[in-house]
């Protein structure tokens, strides 16, 4: 039966304008896959990266309550702690359970998505800046302790060994990077 609700509510996800059903799914993808918990802009920076393009546009930066409402209301925001989860543990089994038909390569979406992050303009200005202001990338911490962890679960993408063969070209991410990377 909750099952029933999930699915017709997930449905209405994807039934919604082109642009806002990639965001709404993509968003439930990143909270019920993320290895920690996400917090709310981390989730926005996330959804604002472009596959394929070389540049982070602070434009397609989402605001929570348009996640929200492209989610049909799946997610939420915990506003002590300020990061996003699924409505309930059942929405997370019944992903897990669906995981095939819902989202392609899961995985390897993350890695690529933190990867191209990582491998941006946008992060290297940050790092090479005398003072950085920790502010304009809340996204950089996420995508380097994690990005590896997504790839080992998908290790037949061509697309992320690409881009993490990228990463020791750019120096001045090494730097920063923790060290069990």
């Amino acid at each position: 039966m909750l099952g029933d609700v999930y699915g017709a509510t997930i449905e209405r996800v994807k039934a919604r304008d082109g642009g806002e059903s990639r965001l709404g799914m993509a968003a439930l993808m990143w909270v019920s896959y993320a290895e920690r918990p996400l917090q709310a802009d981390e989730l926005c920076y996330a959804l604002a990266v472009e596959l394929g393009c070389v540049y982070f546009n602070t434009g397609n930066l989402p605001s929570m309550s348009i996640l929200v409402g492209c989610c049909q209301g799946l997610i939420a925001v915990d506003k002590e702690a300020s990061t996003v989860r699924l409505i309930h543990l059942t929405l997370q089994e019944y992903l897990s359970a669906h995981d095939d038909i819902l989202f392609s390569r899961p995985h390897s979406a993350i890695a690529e998505i933190c990867l191209t992050y990582l491998n941006s303009p946008h992060v290297k200005a940050f790092l090479t800046n005398a003072s950085p202001n920790t502010q304009s990338t809340p996204f950089l911490e996420h995508c380097s302790v994690y990005w590896g962890i997504h790839a080992t679960r998908d290790l037949s993408s061509d697309c992320t060994r690409s881009l993490a063969l990228e990463l020791p070209k750019r120096n001045y991410i090494a730097r920063y990077l923790p060290v069990h990377l």
